[in-house]
């Protein structure tokens, strides 16, 4: 019954006994209880249709709080949101992943709690965190698998230190899902079916398919970084592998090209700034690498036929020039059914999208059927 309201519509007792199909005083037990473990809140009355108008009920977001946390290469950020992600403190700072999973994650730990002063709540209060991390994790256990740029980081127990830090349920995925997550929830939640790619260091894809995140059998579902391009066989990857996408059209691979052709680039930001300052030769590159992410999109959406593909990462604020490239080769290459209705656009969440979506994990863990039930026992 507390699913149903989760949509935030305010109910009377007798609509909701109609919709769960269950006996009134039965409806009326668990609105009880769903009111006192403070998850729903009484939202005034109806319009009565003789005698005295029904009180309604609707969910309570602001009974607790998660944490969200998106950890990159060299930043993080974090924010305290309420149940329906309405973010309540913010914060972004620059940090090495690389100094290792204790520092890193007591870095996390003394900010959540500055950050929940800030929106004056506290320990208390939290639900759970929600965590990306800049590699592949197994979301089973939250432990990163093999992270290429996450020295000591391989097979940390990432949750449990989180859960000794705050006493509350930690859930840990790659950056890429988390921001799929977001996107989907905040920006796209009436598409059942959606794939976000991140164009930054590396390239990665999260798949919406049916209204949910899909992470394939060990995690690794959406990683179009590595699948191989026609014509590249002479480039080496960061895997081991010659020719993937990422060896080709990733922020950081642009930023190697522009450097031999002479110009001032130091890595991805540069690129983006180059782009936006109308440099030629950096908008041309670009577009290129736009038609080769299309060239991998289109077996994509041959393939799970999504009604929408968002750009996110730091190459999708270099303006149209991508959104151009990869429009140009994916709707050449793909059916026309597939693309008859297919939107390709930048993220609307911007660069909220990744702690949005960790914050959003963090709240479905907290409302899953499992833990209301065990909050109102």
């Amino acid at each position: 019954m507390f699913q149903l309201l989760r949509d935030g519509r305010a109910r009377t007792r007798a609509e909701l006994a109609t919709l769960t199909g269950q006996a009134r005083s039965t409806v009326a037990g668990r609105i009880d209880a769903l009111m006192a473990a403070g998850l729903i809140a009484p939202a005034g009355e109806a319009t009565s249709t003789g005698g005295r108008p029904p009180a309604t009920f609707a969910f309570n977001p602001s009974s607790q709080v998660v944490l969200g946390v998106d950890l990159g290469a060299t930043h993080a950020r974090l924010a305290v949101t309420d149940l329906a992600s309405t973010v309540l403190a913010e914060l972004d700072a620059p940090l090495a992943i690389a100094d290792g999973p204790e520092p890193v994650l007591g870095w996390v730990a003394d900010t959540g709690r500055k950050l929940l002063e800030t929106a004056g709540r506290s320990l208390g209060d939290l639900a759970g965190v929600g965590v990306g991390l800049p590699g592949p994790v197994e979301h089973a256990t939250g432990h990163p698998n093999n992270p290429p740029i996450m020295p000591g980081w391989d097979d940390a127990d990432v949750p449990g230190i989180l859960r000794g830090h705050f006493d509350a349920p930690a859930l840990v995925d790659n950056d890429v899902n988390i921001m799929a997550l977001g996107e989907h929830r905040i920006a796209w939640p009436d598409v059942p079916d959606l794939i976000l790619v991140k164009v930054a260091t590396g390239i990665g894809a999260g798949i919406i398919a049916d209204g949910a995140l899909r992470r394939g059998a060990q995690g690794a579902a959406g990683d179009v970084g590595h699948i191989a391009v026609p014509g590249a066989e002479d480039i080496v990857c960061r895997c081991g592998n010659v020719g993937c996408l990422e060896a080709i059209a990733s922020a950081q691979a642009l930023a190697v090209r522009l450097r031999t052709e002479g110009l001032d680039v130091s890595g991805p930001s540069d690129v983006v700034a180059l782009v936006r300052g109308g440099d030629v030769t950096a908008g041309r590159a670009v577009r290129q690498a736009g038609r080769e992410i299309g060239s991998v999109l289109a077996a994509t959406v041959s393939l799970l036929n999504p009604s929408v593909i968002v750009l996110g990462g730091i190459l999708a604020e270099a303006g149209e020039h991508l959104l151009a490239g990869i429009r140009e080769v994916v709707y050449r290459r793909s059916l026309p059914l597939a693309t008859q209705h297919l939107r390709i656009a930048v993220a609307r969440t911007g660069a909220q999208a990744g702690v949005l979506g960790a914050a959003a994990m963090a709240a479905d863990h907290a409302l899953s059927p499992e833990a209301v039930d065990a909050l109102t026992a």
